[in-house]
């Protein structure tokens, strides 16, 4: 058995394989509990689970190893509040420990933040969906 060494241990043997074979332009979306994932993944994206983590533990190792997009407005985006929760002003401090690891990762583009449906749309044809235990976080997007 060879142990790789500097990888991420919370990075699964199949996302690693989806992480290597991704290309420019290729999204991978990292999904909360509540994401429809397997209706999503129906229509095309591959589903790797990563039952038991959080996307942002998850975002963290994902960015040790995975370049982002360069030549796009913002390589990361966010599935957007619903209307009702914008008028409640719901907090989604989440995003600002997203916005900090993009950072980290070398990333100074804000969130683009995607209607639902639309992030629904695009995120069948992103190259894989990796739904996570936790939920109402909200999914993210990320380009390579």
């Amino acid at each position: 058995m060879v142990v790789l060494k500097g990888v991420p241990a919370v990075l699964s043997p199949e996302l690693l394989y989806a992480l290597a074979k991704m290309g420019h332009g290729d999204e991978l979306v990292l999904a909360d509990a509540n994401f429809p994932a397997s209706s999503i993944c129906a229509c095309g994206p591959k589903e790797i689970r990563a039952d038991g983590l959080g996307i942002p533990q998850l975002l963290e190792a994902i960015l040790k190893l995975l370049p982002l997009d360069t030549y796009v407005p913002s390589p990361a985006a966010v599935m957007d509040l619903v209307d009702s929760d914008k008028q409640r002003c719901l907090a989604v401090p989440v995003w600002d420990t997203y916005t900090q690891l993009l950072g980290q990762a070398g990333s100074q583009t804000p969130l683009e933040k995607v209607e639902r449906f639309s992030f629904y749309e695009r995120a069948k044809n992103a190259y894989a969906v990796v739904p996570l235990k936790h939920g109402a976080v909200y999914p993210s997007l990320l380009q390579s």
